[in-house]
């Protein structure tokens, strides 16, 4: 079974960067794509941002786009989630997920089997 544990989160000021890590373990992580997602106090998960374990190719959110960065580093079975420019309503537990296959298909949760135990990120000044 793949693990994944998510670390990195904590307090920063509006307009600061935080770096998210998913490590993973079990198998390897470039078999599978990686999602991250975010829930914030009342409101619905959401998705964040995908990377694909086949070509690598990315996707973002809409209201992430142009700020936030994911990537992976196979060596280290490890996908980064560089969050630039943060907004308060940028606050939200943060999660990783993988589904059972090497593409990101969409944002939709139920698409994804395996989840991390989250880590809290909160914007405030």
């Amino acid at each position: 079974q793949l693990q994944l544990v998510e670390s990195g989160g904590g307090l920063v000021q509006p307009g600061g960067s935080l770096r998210l890590s998913c490590l993973a373990s079990g198998l390897t992580l470039d078999y599978y794509a990686i999602g991250w997602f975010r829930q914030a106090p009342g409101k619905e998960r959401e998705g964040v941002s995908c990377i694909s374990g086949s070509d690598g190719s990315t996707y973002y959110a809409d209201s992430v786009k142009g700020r936030f960065t994911i990537s992976r580093d196979n060596a280290k079975n490890t996908v980064y989630l560089q969050m630039d420019s943060l907004k308060p309503e940028d606050t939200a537990v943060y999660y990783c997920a993988a589904p059972p296959f090497k593409l990101c298909v969409s944002f939709s949760s139920s698409l994804f089997g395996f989840w991390g135990q989250g880590t809290q990120v909160t914007v405030s000044s």
